[in-house]
């Protein structure tokens, strides 16, 4: 499906109808091989992957990624046990595609306690991709703006928008980083879907991303 960019308040408002009708499955993340170097992020407190509130009960695995590679994530904690849970897992998502890339394994299990359907398989080649040009991800990425609607029990819309200019690919072979200048590129909007799982677990089973949508970008 050709992506073009979208005005902010109709990016936003497209996200439920593009999800709940699976426009375009799979992991499309532009992040990582592409990743653009990097300027300051905004001054907004930042944050870990927020901790899941009482709503999330399931056993998550211990995600622990390199020191030289770090997200950060601003407001995405509301105070609602249920949303925080979502956004949690959200979250933990984004920690275990980068884990996997820094372990070098598309097959990384850690995939599938966050990932179903099309959108793990997506993941999966998106971790194949950095194999096959053995390379890893170094740096920080912000993630901003996120806007959750849990419109049933078990069902969940997200879209979050990210700054990749302070993260980068890097050469396993140099141990150098791929660094090229920022620009509206370096701004991403990701709308996803996410299904709870029998385990309590809010997984992502639909994810599309946008690189330079005014919705994200200064």
């Amino acid at each position: 499906m050709k992506r073009r960019s979208l005005p902010v308040a109709a990016a936003f408002a497209a996200t439920a109808a593009l999800l709940l009708t699976a426009c375009g499955s799979g992991d499309d993340s532009s992040k990582g091989n592409d990743k653009i170097a990097g300027a300051d992020s905004s001054s907004s407190t930042t944050s870990a992957s927020p901790t899941a509130s009482p709503e999330g009960s399931a056993q998550h695995p211990k995600v622990t990624l390199p020191g030289d590679l770090t997200n950060d994530f601003d407001d995405w904690k509301t105070g609602d046990a249920t949303k925080d849970a979502v956004l949690a897992d959200a979250s933990r998502r984004i920690d275990a595609l980068d884990y996997a890339i820094t372990q070098g394994d598309a097959d990384e299990p850690v995939l599938g306690f966050y990932y179903k359907g099309d959108a793990l398989v997506g993941a999966s080649q998106w971790v194949k991709g950095f194999v096959d040009a053995k390379k890893s991800m170094t740096g920080d990425t912000r993630y901003f703006r996120p806007r959750l609607n849990v419109y049933a029990k078990d069902k969940a819309t997200l879209s979050y928008c990210s700054f990749e200019g302070k993260a980068f690919a890097k050469d396993l072979r140099t141990g150098k980083a791929d660094k090229t200048p920022v620009t509206n590129k370096s701004y991403l909007l990701y709308v996803t879907r996410l299904e709870k799982s029998d385990k309590g677990v809010w997984q992502t089973a639909v994810l599309n991303s946008e690189r330079a949508n005014s919705a994200c970008t200064p």
